[in-house]
């Protein structure tokens, strides 16, 4: 497959993460995308309402479905004793980010069972039968080089096409009153570490992201003042909507705006400013497939 080739149009992705976490966030999923903007999700096949959030994606066949890899703070496919260097004291892969990038890096142990359980998740995703849209890691984990380079040989495996890059451009938020400091031009730049990994694996990419410095907070308010902004390209928006609060939101995201995310993605006014800016809705398959046409 070419790699998609940026151009001045402006399109956008609207995506939501962590399909199958709780039923709360897969009901927030549902309403978006039926009565609101949503087209696309990322599932995490090991989550605690995966089962609920499959039912529901069988009735919804226009909601492209991909895989939201699990390799930070959360729950794994594997059996415990198959990949007990991989998992903390409650079995779940641990939320130590750094300490992960090290282990991920260092520890040969580690990164084979990392390996065994990322292939498992491409495996246990395409035992659903559902077309693989996309992939993308829980807390964009595959800007790590080696979860990158993991994800990227197990998904090829199984037909994957596209791969987000969570590149969001500073120019942008910093007109949106979004301090720019070191941190985030770093991040920005390390992306180029996994865009050139999915380049030579031949993967489409979007050319921006948005989501990271607002995470948890893509509001109504705020939507409306990015949507004018966004680049000439490929961008995802991706939000992290639910319809209610529950046990596993207070304890992971508890600052997150999850039902303000979900008004948000309904609001007759987010589609009117997209229309008005002159941005086309896509999602990857209709954005690999204009990109053919070119």
């Amino acid at each position: 497959m070419t790699p998609r080739m940026t151009d001045d149009r402006r399109r956008a992705i609207i995506s939501a993460d962590d399909f199958g976490l709780s039923i709360a966030v897969n009901e927030g999923i549902e309403r978006a995308h039926r009565n609101g903007l949503l087209s696309t999700a990322s599932l995490m096949v090991a989550g605690d309402a995966a089962v609920d959030a499959l039912r529901r994606a069988r009735t919804m066949p226009d909601l492209k479905l991909g895989l939201h890899i699990v390799a930070i703070e959360g729950p794994a496919v594997l059996p415990p004793g198959e990949i007990a260097a991989l998992l903390d004291g409650e079995g779940r892969i641990p939320s130590d980010q750094l300490g992960l990038g090290l282990r991920y890096a260092f520890n040969a142990r580690v990164r084979a069972q990392l390996s065994r359980e990322i292939a498992a998740q491409f495996r246990t995703f395409a035992a659903t039968g559902l077309t693989l849209d996309h992939a993308n890691a829980h807390k964009h984990m595959h800007l790590h080089p080696v979860v990158g380079q993991m994800m990227i040989a197990a998904g090829q495996q199984y037909g994957l096409r596209a791969l987000r890059i969570p590149a969001e451009p500073a120019g942008v938020m910093a007109s949106l009153d979004v301090p720019q400091g070191p941190g985030a031009r770093a991040l920005l730049a390390w992306t180029q570490l996994l865009r050139g990994q999915a380049r030579r694996a031949k993967l489409q990419t979007n050319d921006h992201a948005f989501g990271i410095a607002w995470s948890g907070h893509m509001t109504e308010d705020r939507l409306l003042r990015l949507i004018p902004r966004l680049p000439p390209g490929l961008s995802e928006l991706y939000f992290h909507p639910a319809a209610g609060r529950d046990a596993l939101l207070d304890r992971f995201m508890p600052s997150y705006e999850h039902e303000a995310e979900l008004a948000a993605l309904t609001s007759p006014r987010l589609a009117d400013a997209f229309r008005s800016a002159g941005v086309a809705l896509t999602t990857w398959s209709q954005s690999h497939e204009t990109m053919l046409l070119r």
